[in-house]
């Protein structure tokens, strides 16, 4: 156990988020760095003591601003949450729709929600998307309204369909792999992006065989941020960790739906998750803790 003597100083005036969040990469780090003997941790910040173990829970001494304490609550555990975990994150409006009809998404979630993937782009080993999502959007996904390094970037594009020009595929911005199905993949790269060959199931790639091929290449840390789809399945196939689901007060009434998975016949057989509740600005997130 280090002592308060020992422990690093960070030195802002006063602890604001921008502090918050670096003790939670401070935290993030030394577990991926496996060093799970440096906990509890014990941070003085310009005279703020935080105590910290190594499954993210944490206390003060002093009280904190309500944002500070949120964002300590919200991201800790994850930052702690193991060596291994797959996040899956979705914005939808209260009527369940992830886009109109016509695949504009723009924002129906907030400011503090597109905060919040930045974030989670940070603590991640790798982000994850699917190829209807790249083909819409062409997303950065990098890391740009907090402090953090860019992930891997991972598309899934089971036939190799996208177009190579798009910016994700040749930007450079950050490491970029296209997983496809092992039938398709007959070349090494889709624009600047190496392909890696993965079973599939059908049309589906096998998603704990794209845990797997990326936890080879040192890849433990991984969020899935869309779309729709692809959450889906990864959450049908029962590999993920956590799901978080944040919902914008508005209604549009028809267009894309988020979760989609195969009908029951009776309630019983509903998902029924431990939650966590955090407010995003106007929206509400909720994380649905899976395993």
């Amino acid at each position: 156990m280090r002592s308060d003597s020992e422990a690093p100083v960070i030195a802002p005036e006063f602890l604001d988020e921008a502090t918050a969040w670096t003790v939670v990469q401070t935290v993030r780090d030394r577990l991926r760095d496996g060093d799970e003997e440096a906990f509890p941790l014990f941070l003085d910040l310009a005279g703020t003591f935080l105590e910290i173990h190594a499954d993210g829970q944490w206390s003060s001494r002093q009280r904190l601003s309500d944002a500070v304490h949120s964002l300590l609550d919200l991201y800790l555990p994850l930052a702690a949450a193991g060596p291994r975990l797959v996040v899956a994150h979705l914005g939808q409006s209260l009527d369940g729709r992830i886009a109109a009809a016509n695949g504009a998404s723009r924002w129906i979630t907030g400011p503090e929600d597109v905060l919040h993937n930045h974030r989670m782009r940070a603590l991640c080993d790798a982000v994850i998307v699917g190829a209807e999502t790249v083909r819409r959007d062409d997303p950065q996904l990098t890391v740009r309204r907090c402090a953090g390094g860019n992930p891997v970037r991972i598309v899934l594009d089971p036939y190799l369909s996208l177009d190579p020009a798009l910016g994700l595929l040749c930007d450079g911005a950050a490491p970029t792999l296209v997983f496809a199905s092992a039938a398709c993949a007959k070349s090494q790269r889709l624009g600047e992006a190496e392909i890696v060959a993965i079973p599939d199931r059908g049309p589906i790639l096998c998603c704990a065989a794209i845990i797997e091929a990326l936890a080879d290449r040192g890849l433990h840390w991984l969020f899935i941020e869309g779309g729709g789809v692809t959450v889906s399945r990864f959450l049908q196939q029962g590999v993920l960790d956590r799901l978080q689901v944040t919902i914008s007060p508005v209604i549009i009434g028809s267009g894309r739906p988020g979760i989609t998975l195969p009908e029951i016949g009776d309630l019983s057989h509903a998902l029924r998750p431990e939650v966590r509740r955090f407010d995003l600005g106007r929206d509400l997130m909720v994380e649905c803790i899976l395993k």
